[in-house]
């Protein structure tokens, strides 16, 4: 599924039009965005956690050459998925 079919699906059970569904789940995805960025965590009760992880700066090899490279430190999203969705797709 890709963004214009969730857009699909939001609009069908809502019952509204896709250009208010678009609306809808941009919104969304920038409500959570803004969220993460601001060093918050999303949690969805019965869905799941999106929350920023540090990842530790690193050594690495180019496969290309076999030199080593710094790899930075950055900050990576994570999501955890809550009980309620474990168990409908299991």
């Amino acid at each position: 599924m890709n963004k214009n079919d969730l857009v699909g699906v939001v609009a069908d059970k809502a019952t509204i039009t896709k250009a208010q569904a678009a609306e809808a789940v941009d919104a969304v995805f920038e409500a959570i965005t803004a969220s993460l960025k601001g060093g918050e965590e999303v949690r969805l009760v019965g869905f799941g956690t999106f929350a920023v992880s540090q990842r530790k700066a690193s050594t690495g090899r180019n496969p290309a050459t076999g030199a080593e490279i710094q790899i930075p430190a950055s900050n990576q999203a994570k999501f955890k998925p809550g009980k309620g969705l474990k168990d409908a797709i299991n």
